[in-house]
């Protein structure tokens, strides 16, 4: 449906933001209707037919579900279920708007947003499912950059959240363990914002030293200490216009976040030797492999500073948890690596494929890569099979052993608590099959299974 043909209802408790609804939309639409109660959405609904809503996802209703917003959505599709409906959402409610995608949603806007982009996202909505969508909007394969790959629900829904609040300048806080991508997730953010055309700079901050902290981030003047013997830019400078990537937040000490909480509120650095304030606009993403219940432990991190740098939170889940990913993470690899070293496409037989699914990859997908190339590298063949595939030495123990060590220790206690009954009824059989609930041939077999 064109826009034009179209009848819009806005449902938001908020008079600001149903009035510039309202003039954004009124001259393009056939009907423009806004409501700031959403108790009233039943009524509107008999007498007016929309062909796209509004809703927000937050309202202080008499309603307490927790969240109103994915309420009154499905009382809309009980009402309406054909009618669009496009969820309005703050910063901090990326996670419900989502939830409200398989709830029924057409697709969700962030607010404050571009207008030139709602108009487009009403749009898409109006005009159904497209070429290269599903019917709940979202896309059925992604690649953002070069290697942030994914066929499962949850990077779906982590490559949603990206073209979703990219274009916004939101604080972002990247949380996954070791190996996962989450600098592959910090520069598909960057690509897609309002300053991709800035610098993208990273720092490793739980690598600096308390003495190279301030040097690093902040910068210095020529003799602010022994060694400085120039002036230097630091890093917040050198990303000014752009984007600034702190890795490893997690493991700076308090007195760092004392000092980087100072710069994120004030949005002013001070070289090291200087008096002379600089200030500076930068969007800010943050990482850490510390679980976030871990993170928010005020003995180790300050929650004034989570609060800062964590408008919305992206969270990576490990490989082990993201099964449909392997296989096809594991094709990538083959062909990017078989490229590199100048060998002929190379294929996974059926056993080869098998040991990938039932690995867990302790080291994510940085182990996963580093398999295929060193297989890829020691192979002479095109189809590489279980063997060729030697999983990294240096992180924790296979599954496999894993599954053994407990069976052998399941064997050992089953032993000893035989041994414990049998000695309890002085070698009588009978007695202690009764208690440990066996027949006499079942705890007999036991005996002989374990040379007792």
């Amino acid at each position: 449906m064109k826009l034009k043909k179209a009848n819009i209802l806005a449902i938001d408790d908020d008079q600001d933001v149903l009035t510039a609804v309202r003039l954004l939309l009124k001259p393009e639409v056939k009907e423009m209707v806004t409501e700031k109660n959403p108790e009233n959405i039943p009524s509107i609904l008999s007498k007016f037919s929309p062909d796209l809503i509004l809703l927000d996802m937050n309202f202080n209703a008499s309603i307490n579900t927790g969240n109103e917003g994915i309420f009154w959505l499905k009382r809309i599709k009980e009402i309406k279920p054909e009618v669009a409906v496009i969820m309005i959402t703050a910063y901090g409610d990326i996670d419900l708007a989502v939830r409200s995608l398989k709830e029924g949603a057409s697709d969700f806007v962030v607010k404050p947003w571009h207008n030139e982009k709602l108009v487009d996202t009403i749009e898409d909505a109006l005009g159904g499912t497209s070429k290269d969508k599903t019917a709940s909007g979202r896309s059925e394969s992604m690649i953002i950059g070069t290697e942030l790959l994914g066929v499962s629900d949850a990077m779906q829904d982590i490559f949603f959240k990206i073209e979703k609040i990219a274009p916004t300048d939101a604080n972002i806080l990247i949380l996954g363990e070791n190996g996962t991508g989450k600098d592959l997730v910090a520069r598909a953010i960057h690509e897609r914002s309002l300053r991709a055309a800035k610098p993208f700079v990273k720092v490793d901050v739980g690598a600096l030293t308390e003495t190279l902290f301030e040097s690093e981030l902040f910068g210095h003047k020529k003799g602010a200490y022994t060694d400085a013997k120039e002036d230097r830019v630091g890093r917040f400078e050198s990303a000014d216009g752009g984007t600034l990537f702190l890795d490893e937040i997690g493991n700076i000490s308090l007195s760092q976040q004392a000092k980087l909480l100072t710069v994120l509120q004030n949005r002013m650095v001070t070289r090291l030797g200087s008096n002379t304030p600089v200030p500076i606009n930068i969007r800010l993403l943050c990482a850490t492999n510390l679980p976030f219940a871990e993170l928010a432990n005020e003995h180790r991190f300050r929650k004034d500073l989570i609060y800062r740098i964590n408008t919305v939170e992206i969270t990576i889940p490990p490989l082990r948890k993201r099964a449909p990913d392997i296989l096809m993470l594991a094709r990538h690899f083959a062909k990017v690596y078989a490229e590199k070293y100048l060998k002929p496409a190379i294929e996974f037989d059926e056993e080869a494929l098998l040991k990938l699914q039932r690995y867990h990859f302790p080291g994510n997908v940085r182990e996963l890569q580093y398999t295929i190339e060193r297989a890829i590298i020691m192979s002479d063949r095109t189809v590489l099979n279980a063997r060729d595939l030697i999983f990294s030495p240096i992180e924790s123990v296979p599954i496999e052993e894993a599954e053994e060590k407990t069976v052998l220790n399941l064997s050992s206690i089953e032993k000893t608590t035989i041994l414990q009954v049998i000695e309890k009824h002085n070698g009588n059989i009978t007695k202690a099959a009764k208690e440990l609930g066996l027949t006499r041939t079942a705890l007999y077999r036991r005996l002989s299974k374990y040379d007792i």
